[in-house]
């Protein structure tokens, strides 16, 4: 059994996230977290057992922060959101090629598969929190608010695939239009 190393988990993290920034998904190893790190490998194996669960604690942690930043700001709630969601196309949509990533490893790995679920499960459950903080009710009789969740979770993560895969997606007239539906949607829910 390894032995604890007094290494934090959240620098080894850190550390991971410069990697991937710096040298990108394809060349994304433990060997190469150790290097940015300045610890063995060793080291990463006693806090991590593979790149893949790197990745999904770094997802993880992005999504908690977007989160907390929604919930922590003075603006409006649909501004707030369709800021957080947009900023994680920042940094050549860094986070989504992460989440894609992921799925891609879930296809194969069960476990991955279900830790990806808790994570959409989570965002879900946060989106659905927050709309019934914007809506009395739903804007539309028989629709769920479980169910409106799990559509704005969906279409956020569909409009990454049009960014990454488009190079004339304009996402900034995206959001301004999508901002306008929401406004439309929450007088229909109020």
């Amino acid at each position: 059994m390894a032995k604890p190393t007094g290494i934090e988990k959240s620098y080894l993290l850190t550390a991971a996230r410069q990697s991937l920034v710096e040298k990108g998904i394809e060349k994304f190893t433990l060997k190469a977290v150790a290097e940015q790190a300045g610890v063995t490998q060793g080291t990463i194996y006693y806090h991590f057992k593979s790149k893949e669960q790197i990745i999904l604690e770094i997802v993880q942690d992005i999504c908690e922060d977007s989160w907390n930043e929604i919930l922590m700001t003075n603006q409006e709630l649909i501004q707030s959101a369709l800021l957080s969601a947009k900023s994680r196309y920042e940094n050549d949509a860094f986070y989504h090629k992460l989440f894609s990533t992921l799925i891609v490893y879930g296809f194969t790995n069960p476990t991955i598969r279900q830790q990806i679920g808790q994570i959409l499960a989570s965002e879900n459950e946060h989106l659905c929190n927050i709309l019934n903080e914007l809506w009395d009710t739903s804007p539309i009789d028989g629709v769920s608010m479980e169910t409106w969740s799990i559509f704005f979770n969906a279409l956020i993560d569909g409009l990454a695939i049009q960014v990454m895969m488009r190079d004339d997606f304009d996402v900034d007239v995206f959001y301004l239009q999508l901002e306008t539906i929401l406004q439309a949607l929450r007088r229909l829910g109020k």
